[in-house]
């Protein structure tokens, strides 16, 4: 809810009044985390990227077994439906969640949820700042690292997301605006909500992307490099290589790129945004023009 606003959320084929939009306690999001999620942003009134990110709800769903799923036709009206009841244009978002829904009981086995999957859709407003596009971060290396696939694979948007939860807790704490995470064997990873990049030399480095979610916003950036001529490198780098870097950058869907100017009390290159991340903030900023 932002200030006094009252948003329309969109529950199972119905939109309800924010103050009676309600799901089960035994919803298996709820009582599991055992769904996966979307979050959107809303550009000009229209859902920015909207097909890329119902591909990636549609795979986390095949990988969890959901049944009787709406398809990408049904999510696309309901989305339309959501952004048309609550009037967003821009500085907007949605958060789209899947879950295996109502369980008989509250416990592990998928067979208890007889009820057929939960869709919840909630809008909201995230202002993208001037400030929040130039002022650099501070980011935090914390002990949580990202985990193998054989243990929770790291590109399933699951709501189990209590390891970046974690991360995000000793980032806050160390008075960080995003947690660094490594990887199992000690490479830069990714951030707890966040994909993180590095500069040195003219050249973006990423991580191999083996430990981080399919980011779209991520893909959208290697995209433009290439599209600009900027060589970009999917690799795995240490600490030591992202301290000594010429310029840092996370990417999101809510605030796209956003530079990094601290790392582990660490400056990074003049500690002011970089001319390279400007650069591929304006292109982002045209390619997120084209989707209104």
């Amino acid at each position: 809810m932002a200030g006094d606003k009252q948003y329309s959320i969109w529950i199972n084929g119905e939109l309800k009044p924010e103050a009676q939009a309600q799901v089960s306690v035994f919803d298996s999001g709820f009582v599991l985390g055992d769904g996966v999620w979307e979050g959107v942003r809303v550009v000009g009134g229209r859902p920015a990227f909207l097909d890329a990110h119902i591909r990636r709800l549609a795979e986390g769903a095949r990988a969890l077994l959901l049944a009787e799923v709406p398809n990408a036709d049904e999510l696309r009206r309901a989305v339309a439906e959501v952004i048309e009841a609550n009037k967003l244009v821009d500085d907007a978002h949605l958060r789209i969640m899947l879950t295996r829904g109502v369980r008989r009981e509250p416990y592990q086995d998928p067979a208890l949820a007889g009820s057929g999957p939960t869709l919840v859709i909630i809008p909201g407003h995230h202002p993208v700042t001037e400030q929040a596009l130039t002022h650099p971060q501070k980011l935090f290396t914390v002990h949580v690292r990202r985990g193998a696939p054989d243990v929770q694979d790291p590109k399933l948007n699951s709501h189990s997301k209590l390891n970046c939860i974690l991360a995000c807790i000793q980032g806050n704490l160390a008075g960080a605006d995003e947690a660094l995470m490594l990887d199992p064997d000690g490479f830069v990873a990714t951030c707890n909500s966040t994909h993180f990049f590095i500069v040195r030399d003219g050249t973006v480095m990423t991580s191999d992307g083996r430990y981080c979610l399919g980011g779209i916003t991520r893909g959208h950036v290697i995209s433009l490099c290439r599209d600009l001529g900027i060589e970009c490198r999917e690799k795995p780098f240490s600490l030591t290589e992202a301290y000594s870097a010429d310029e840092a950058f996370t990417t999101g869907t809510l605030s796209g790129l956003r530079p990094v100017g601290e790392i582990d009390a660490r400056t990074i290159g003049s500690g002011a945004r970089g001319p390279v991340t400007e650069r591929l903030q304006r292109a982002y900023a045209d390619l997120l023009a084209g989707e209104r």
